[in-house]
């Protein structure tokens, strides 16, 4: 069954969806609409540009990962925009668009005339929607990389022809103007067909991620490798390991080497009468009384790091103890509703800088999930970006007790 992907989309983000989205970002709903009209296509061409790269691998696990996205939350009657999209869209946006989201935003909300970032809550909308309808319909298709392939290149030029000229969209792209995109996605399906039509040429087709099943036996190597070298130790002398979760890789440190740094416990009360168990100087009580402060202004280099917050080795699984500081957090939020905040997350300079990068990424995008689900509201939220190391302030090679200050997941105040 065809789909025509540009009208699909118009109906999920349709009248009622905006006027709700303009209510709750505090906008016209004209303005809404007419930003919807440029942020669709737009979302749309990113994926073209990604179709037509040469990386159907990497398109076909995108799709995957966006086809368990719950688009009915557009229509079912909720107020305003889902969470459950918001805490998605950075992630999706940063794959299709790299850093360039912010730009994209920008350009929205001078072609529509509404605030940047209302502009941006609408990219990290309609992101995980537009290619949650392409993987949905693709699974229940059942169509490959080939089929995707074609599909896109069906459509490309009625999505290049939406978009809109006033949004400066080729520019921001790097690209000399929208038809190389779809000059690119023709000649790589083109010979995507080709190679799949040679003799003795197999073109792989899966819409899973299976080919990264090296990593697991990677994983479960690595771990044998420290379970025999802690045995071996532990025959030799009588030291204490203790294996600690950090924002970025997992350290061991002798608990003998050095004590524990005594901090103090506080309360922390809100606005509202909510009174919060923290440490003196620790995040809690940094952000309230950053948020309480008339002349402390925020901005996007107004940083405050999580002090408890952590992670299941190598993956962005967020450890329960760490739900308290994500309570917390939540309820500090709730307390002063006009703050707005994004999640950056951050690895120090070892390892492989793309694999950092991605970590970082799945890791800031976690914390805004775990937000959204702690009642947080959408608009609060302003995105997760993941940095990797690129920030990172001690050498590969220099001391542990140095590196480990680079990992960290962070909260930027962008309004107060």
């Amino acid at each position: 069954m065809a789909i025509d992907l540009i009208e699909t989309l118009k109906q999920l983000f349709n009248n009622e969806f905006c006027g709700k989205a303009a209510a709750q970002l505090g906008e016209s709903e004209s303005g809404i609409q007419k930003a919807l009209g440029g942020i669709i296509p737009t979302v749309l061409t990113g994926l073209l540009a990604k179709a037509g790269s040469g990386e159907s691998g990497g398109l076909m696990h995108l799709l995957h990962q966006a086809s368990g996205t719950d688009i009915s939350q557009l229509t079912n009657g909720g107020a305003g925009i889902p969470s459950g999209l918001l805490a998605k869209g950075s992630a999706f946006l940063q794959t299709l668009f790299g850093g360039r989201s912010g730009e994209i935003a920008g350009a929205v909300a001078q072609y529509a005339g509404i605030r940047p970032q209302s502009a941006d809550t609408l990219l990290q909308a309609a992101a995980p929607a537009a290619l949650g309808v392409v993987g949905k319909h693709a699974d229940t298709a059942g169509l490959g990389a080939s089929g995707v392939l074609e599909l896109l290149n069906s459509q490309k030029d009625k999505i290049l022809a939406s978009v809109p000229s006033g949004l400066g969209l080729a520019g921001i792209l790097g690209v000399g103007s929208l038809s190389d995109i779809g000059a690119r996605l023709s000649s790589f399906t083109g010979a995507f067909k080709s190679a799949a039509r040679t003799p003795g040429h197999t073109v792989h087709e899966s819409t899973t991620s299976g080919g990264n099943q090296w990593i697991t036996w990677l994983i479960i190597a690595i771990a044998a490798i420290l379970l025999l070298w802690w045995l071996l130790r532990g025959c030799g002398a009588r030291e204490t390991m203790t294996v600690v979760e950090s924002d970025s890789i997992t350290m061991i440190e002798d608990t003998h080497a050095t004590a524990p740094v005594a901090r103090e416990s506080i309360k922390v009360t809100l606005p509202d009468g909510k009174v919060l168990d923290a440490y003196k100087g620790g995040i809690e009580d940094q952000l309230v009384q950053f948020l309480q402060d008339p002349n402390a202004a925020a901005g996007k280099d107004v940083w405050f790091d999580f002090d408890n917050l952590n992670f299941h080795t190598g993956s962005a699984e967020i450890t329960p103890e760490s739900q308290v500081q994500i309570n917390n957090l939540a309820a500090i939020l709730n307390a002063f509703p006009k703050a707005k905040i994004k999640i950056g997350g951050y690895t120090d300079a070892t390892g492989d800088a793309k694999k950092n990068q991605q970590l970082s990424q799945e890791r800031a995008t976690a914390v805004v999930t775990a937000l959204a689900a702690a009642n947080v509201k959408p608009v609060q939220l302003q995105g997760a970006e993941g940095y990797g190391s690129q920030f990172a302030k001690a050498a590969a090679d220099a001391p542990d007790e140095e590196r480990k200050l680079d990992r960290r997941i962070s909260v930027s105040v962008r309004e107060k």
